[in-house]
């Protein structure tokens, strides 16, 4: 005969519970009690960066703000628009996580952008991580959250990290006490694992990753420049030099000011 609490166990496995909880305890759904994600959403921005770590975030069972200067719909590189639902005003700040997303053109405008950065310093000042993915780490750094801290970014910018006294780093996910940075879009659920192993412990990510059925296998090999055929890798520099040598620029001119 099952009692009582073997009952409810099973019964919520086979509703398809997400199981982030101790054994025999049920699941804390109170997110008012869990971590807070500052999340900044901007023009431009590749929906991925944002998407892959708030998916993870959003199993921590906190609470997401997505930040941007007023309530606008922002456009993402994709034309998907994304509601905010906080601004630099009404944001938190103690928040868990500050985190940037990438995409390199919306980078290169907010690397210019003093009220951004201003807004991002602020934050960061008692927020227990301070992170990025992708092109979002030279935002960090043109707020000035990078200098002496080891930082990756997108494989095609890593090198302007300098700029801002980063150490470059190559790695999917790059930790330096409380600043932590993911490379290319596709390092977002690496990064956003970690972060979720620091917060909940390394039992409730393992979690979220078998929810997500996290196990990439991709079907070639080739997606780092180590990899790819030499002509892959000349090609993509190639046809982005426009942008990358705009970024450098506004890389290095923003390192100045620091």
């Amino acid at each position: 005969m099952i009692d009582r609490r073997t009952f409810n166990t099973l019964a919520l496995a086979a509703a398809g519970s997400l199981s982030l909880m101790n054994a025999g305890q049920a699941q804390d759904t109170d997110r008012s009690k869990g971590p807070k994600f500052a999340m900044l959403v901007h023009p431009k921005m590749i929906m991925q960066d944002l998407i892959g770590p708030m998916t993870v975030f959003n199993l921590c069972m906190g609470t997401n703000h997505l930040v941007w200067k007023d309530a606008t719909p922002v456009a993402s590189e994709l034309g998907i628009s994304v509601m905010p639902t906080e601004t630099y005003e009404t944001c938190p700040r103690d928040v868990d996580v500050l985190f940037v997303p990438g995409g390199l053109a919306g980078t290169i405008e907010l690397m210019q952008d003093s009220e951004t950065l201003a807004f991002l310093q602020d934050v960061a000042s008692t927020a227990t991580y301070v992170t990025s993915v992708c092109t979002g780490a030279l935002v960090l750094g043109a707020a000035g959250l990078l200098q002496g801290k080891r930082a990756t970014s997108h494989w095609y910018v890593r090198d302007m990290l300098t700029h801002f006294g980063a150490i470059q780093t190559e790695g999917r996910v790059v930790e330096d006490g409380r600043v932590l940075t993911g490379g290319g879009v596709t390092a977002g659920i690496d990064f956003g694992l970690t972060i979720a192993s620091r917060l909940r412990g390394d039992d409730w990510a393992r979690r979220i990753m078998l929810t997500l059925e996290y196990a990439p296998e991709p079907p070639f090999i080739g997606g780092t420049p180590e990899q790819a055929e030499a002509d892959h890798v000349a090609s993509i520099l190639d046809r982005r030099g426009r942008i990358l040598a705009e970024a450098e620029r506004v890389a290095r001119e923003a390192g100045k000011r620091l």
